[in-house]
């Protein structure tokens, strides 16, 4: 697959990039690179191979599922200007 210079400047005004036309011609040419690249990639054999998350084998950190922050109403709204019963006080903006 290719990208011709008429690809590459619907793609440029889509994204809303301003390309002159010498620089459309150097985008063409990186992209055919890249897209060049990812189609050798393509031909590497990976029958057998399992996919993986990361490069070294990790297992996850998992953490308790318990209720940790209890009773922490009050620190929560110490600095707000006005609480009541322990939620925030704001003024009214909608009639």
């Amino acid at each position: 697959m290719s990208v011709d210079l008429a690809t590459v400047k619907r793609v440029a005004k889509l994204s809303r990039i301003a390309l002159a036309d010498d620089e459309a011609g150097k985008v063409m040419d990186e992209l055919n690179g890249i897209l060049g690249f990812v189609e050798q990639l393509s031909e590497v054999n990976v029958d057998g191979v399992e996919p993986m998350t990361s490069v070294m084998p990790m297992a996850m950190r998992k953490r308790a599922d318990a209720v940790t922050d209890g009773n922490k109403a009050d620190d929560i709204v110490a600095n707000a200007p006005q609480t009541d019963r322990n939620f925030f006080m704001v003024p009214k903006v909608v009639e």
